[in-house]
């Protein structure tokens, strides 16, 4: 009788070196090799860190492709994040040389091939973030492996230019912006000339992000230089149509930028800025994260989406028309907008101070600046109608939560549910307060 210990260290062992694996991937640039993993019986992986998808791009430049490599990549290990500010923006981490991706690829008991592909688009404002690596310590809150492994897709990760790099603009053609949105748009051309390569399909091919990373997603939804790239898109917590996603007035915070860099405002700006360190330049679109009712913390965010006439040619609100062949997800959370209006009003987070009914009037009042005092005046009447005639604290802090919640996030994510409903040629999804219904 075989001795059951040696069956199955023999078994392992058969399993190991008859593992599935894609090995040595042929791709645009060149041959790449990862790393094979082992989830259980039968059941592996292959991850790829780091694989080029543009060359090094030059400052305030559309990125260009790779010129390739001889020999063998061997794609083992994260590359840099996108050059950007810290978390306290006192210095800065990263580099400019950062267009890189990463890609999951599970298998059973044999090679996998036409799997559907994942694309995501981190977060961060548009101003930090990344897909390289541990985000904190050891904490990598975007690997791809758990849902590579659990639904069977292929999960792809990439890097692009944030903060000044990646988003300033003089709202001309001499500095028109969205650098950010182009490394992204490169990276998904990539995914779908290659993919396949990795055992992806590249008809199906679904793009999804969080917070400016679904911003993003949506961009990528609505310029003309998407179709036919991928099939389905999922913007979380953040859309195209959000009030910090597009920024209509980008010249004057570039003027401010110049300004602290010693750089002229006229005509040699431009010039001026491409030729400064890149840490300073970084460091000099730093934004202030103090906030008041008055002058809410995301009319501040302006390092964000410009309409250059080329990636947007147009409002946003105007080009749904180019998603039409997008099947699309949106969604927001409860509370979303409680880290805006916590810096807003910052006693909504301290059970031990009072927050005044008169600091949610004026902040509702800056949200709705453009309708005037009656749109004020409906506003407060409509968040204040259950309140009662004694509302406790937690429900005057709660409905300041509400209101920035509803403003940053809820109403422009239903607004762009309905544009793209009514362009879009599949279903198209609407959900939001326990409420699902087809349109």
């Amino acid at each position: 009788m075989v001795n059951l210990g040696v069956l199955v260290v023999v078994t392992l062992f058969w399993e190991t070196i008859n593992a599935a694996t894609l090995g040595v991937v042929y791709t645009e640039g060149g041959m790449v090799e990862g790393t094979n993993i082992r989830l259980g019986f039968r059941r592996h992986m292959d991850v790829f860190k780091g694989i080029p998808f543009a060359d090094i791009p030059g400052r305030f430049e559309k990125p260009k492709r790779h010129p390739g490599w001889d020999g063998i990549l061997k794609a083992t290990e994260f590359r840099k994040r996108c050059l950007q500010v810290n978390l306290l923006m006192t210095s800065t981490r990263g580099s400019e040389d950062c267009l890189y991706l990463n890609i999951w690829v599970p298998h059973g008991r044999s090679v996998s091939a036409d799997l559907p592909v994942m694309v995501w688009i981190f977060g961060g404002g548009f101003l930090a973030g990344g897909s390289m690596g541990a985000n904190f310590l050891s904490n990598y809150l975007y690997s791809g492996q758990e849902i590579a492994d659990r639904g069977d897709v292929i999960v792809v990760t990439l890097g692009y230019r944030v903060g000044t790099l990646g988003f300033l603009s003089t709202g001309d053609a001499s500095l028109p912006g969205n650098y950010g949105l182009w490394d992204q748009h490169t990276a998904i051309a990539w995914v779908h000339r290659n993919i396949r390569s990795f055992g992806g399909d590249p008809d199906n091919i679904t793009v999804f992000g969080e917070s400016a990373g679904g911003a993003s997603v949506s961009f990528q939804t609505l310029t003309p230089h998407n179709k036919g790239l991928f099939k389905r898109a999922i913007s979380q917590s953040g859309v195209a149509l959000c009030p910090w996603a597009v920024n209509r007035n980008p010249r004057r915070f570039a003027e401010e930028v110049a300004i602290k860099l010693n750089c002229p405002t006229d005509d040699r700006m431009v010039a001026c800025l491409k030729m400064t360190d890149p840490a300073s330049l970084t460091l000099a679109g730093s934004l202030s994260l103090s906030g008041s009712p008055d002058n809410p913390i995301v009319y501040k965010l302006a390092l964000a989406a410009t309409i250059d006439g080329d990636f947007l040619p147009d409002e946003p609100s105007k080009l749904f028309h180019n998603a039409a062949n997008v099947d699309y997800i949106a969604g927001i959370n409860n509370m979303d907008g409680h880290l805006f209006t916590g810096l807003d009003v910052p006693s909504i987070n301290s059970p031990l101070v009072d927050t005044a009914v008169e600091d949610m009037r004026r902040l509702l009042g800056s949200y709705t600046k453009e309708k005037g005092k009656a749109g004020l005046d409906n506003a407060f009447t409509t968040y204040t109608s259950t309140w009662g005639t004694n509302p406790s604290q937690q429900t005057i802090k709660k409905t300041i939560v509400e209101i920035g919640t509803d403003y940053i996030f809820l109403v422009p994510t239903q607004a762009a549910l309905y544009l793209h409903a009514a362009n879009a040629t599949p279903t198209v999804w609407l959900a939001w307060g326990g409420l699902t219904r087809a349109g």
